[in-house]
């Protein structure tokens, strides 16, 4: 196993998320607005979840 300068490490993530977040706001721009992929659609007309109500409810409980 290389042992690896964690600051070399921290600058390789920083220039990957620069990459990151310059083609996503590519991807965009290009993209506009259309359609959104399966599962990302901001419906209003959404039924609480009762379930997940409920564990709140627990966890605010204990």
């Amino acid at each position: 196993m290389t042992t690896q300068d964690p600051q070399e490490l921290l600058r390789l993530k920083h220039e990957q998320d620069e990459e990151k977040r310059q083609f996503t706001n590519f991807a965009r721009a290009v993209s506009g607005h259309g359609e959104v992929e399966a599962g990302q659609e901001n419906s209003k007309d959404r039924l609480p979840d009762d379930q997940n109500r409920m564990k709140s409810v627990e966890n605010r409980q204990n």
